[in-house]
């Protein structure tokens, strides 16, 4: 009897996450159902909210014509460029800050005050540092990709556990050494978090960076909304975030997992 609940018991585990797909499911699926009776019950005018099936249309008519996919791409590629110049500044800030004294008491006031800033107040200093151009779009991103990073790391440097750095003492372990086998692989998930935080901050500004003098992206589309008066283009963009967003998530959470476990 036991040699069976074995057996069965690695076949329930498909079973368990399709169950907790499904749930996940449950919230949107609900939501959507009350946006349609909001409208079709006139709670809401058709020229302020649209019918679900009115977003799906308009995103699938711009499919179709090939439209959707070059703002999807631009946009995609700028939060991309955005994170890897963010994360790569974050880490050496991070890293700078977590290992040293003297550096953490230097930059964090200036990195924690800055980091208060809203996105949109920066829009007006980047056009004017970086004019119209795709380096003021990147670079906004980055701005907000850099802060969960840089906080993230440089806090868990610091909560090292003792006892692992004794270890690479005992050992004979030089700094770099130290720093590549016990600090940096115990800071990780702390890295991860903010990996995750700053993907999810970068896809927040990405919107501001496109409302900004730009003739393409998921932003562009939602400020087009806006003047044409389409609900369902604004929506769609909304949409259209929150998907690609959510993936973003969990392509970093799987690579997380990967080399955490590892």
């Amino acid at each position: 009897m036991g040699a069976a609940f074995e057996e069965s018991a690695p076949r329930s585990l498909p079973s368990l996450g399709r169950v907790r797909w499904g749930l996940g499911v449950v919230v949107p699926a609900l939501i959507v159902v009350g946006w349609h009776l909001l409208v079709v019950t006139g709670v809401f005018p058709p020229y302020q909210l649209p019918k679900p099936l009115s977003v799906v249309e308009t995103l699938y008519a711009m499919t179709l014509a090939g439209e959707l996919t070059g703002h999807v791409a631009i946009t995609v590629q700028r939060v991309v460029f955005g994170c890897l110049v963010g994360m790569s500044v974050a880490v050496v800030f991070g890293t700078l800050t977590g290992l040293s004294t003297l550096a953490n008491d230097l930059l964090d006031p200036l990195f924690q005050s800055t980091k208060n800033v809203p996105s949109l107040a920066w829009v007006p200093l980047f056009l004017l540092w970086f004019g119209i151009g795709e380096p003021a779009k990147v670079l906004l991103i980055a701005v907000g990709a850099f802060f969960p990073v840089y906080l993230n790391l440089s806090t868990g440097i610091r909560d090292v556990d003792d006892d692992l750095r004794e270890v690479a003492d005992v050992y004979d372990l030089g700094r770099i050494e130290t720093l590549r086998k016990v600090v940096l692989p115990g800071a990780l998930p702390s890295l991860f978090v903010g990996i995750r935080s700053g993907v999810g901050l970068a896809w927040m500004f990405v919107v501001a960076a496109e409302l900004i003098a730009a003739s393409q992206g998921i932003g562009y589309l939602m400020n087009d909304g806006r003047v044409m008066s389409r609900p369902d283009l604004i929506v769609g963009a909304i949409l259209l975030f929150a998907l690609f967003g959510n993936l973003s998530d969990l392509g970093v959470k799987e690579v997380e997992n990967y080399v955490v476990d590892w």
